[in-house]
């Protein structure tokens, strides 16, 4: 830019101060400064801008070629299921008919394949296992009673007799 030494400050500085007098110089001065800032914070916020842009055009970039290549491993993997789903088809095609476990139980002309039935927890053994000392102690019922009868039960009962 422009090539500004010490001396050429001086002499910029002697003119300054013969054209515009001392009284104000130092208004002048600090007017000229904050102009000088303004301008280069603008050209600063340019270049952010500038460089941001850019910045941005790169990633919409990276942006497409990632998406590129994800469409592409989706129709290799596409691809690799309907490949494998063909053989599987082909391998499978002589076994439709025929279960692979055996069942001793089954007849011979009913060829279904066994029914799965979720494992549950078995309650009734659960509460087997409990010790009757411990179910008395801890107050568990063991026999269970209607709500008429449960009633009675535990109906305070009158000494004297009815009138």
């Amino acid at each position: 830019m422009i090539d500004l030494g010490i001396s050429k400050l001086a002499l910029i500085g002697a003119v300054a101060l013969i054209v515009i007098g001392p009284e104000k110089l130092p208004r002048v001065a600090r007017t000229v400064g904050a102009l000088l800032g303004k301008a280069q914070r603008y050209v600063s916020d340019v270049k952010a801008e500038v460089s941001r842009s850019m910045e941005l055009e790169e990633l919409k970039k990276m942006k497409d070629s990632v998406t590129e290549a994800a469409r592409d491993v989706e129709s290799s993997v596409q691809s690799g299921a309907n490949d494998f789903e063909k053989s599987w088809s082909d391998a499978t095609a002589g076994l439709d008919g025929v279960s692979s476990s055996y069942d001793p139980g089954a007849s011979l002309g009913s060829l279904e394949p066994p029914v799965y039935k979720h494992p549950k927890k078995n309650w009734r053994l659960k509460q087997g296992a409990m010790p009757q000392w411990y179910k008395a102690r801890a107050g568990v019922r063991t026999r269970t009673q209607s709500g008429a009868a449960r009633v009675a039960r535990f109906r305070p009962r009158s000494n004297s007799a009815p009138r």
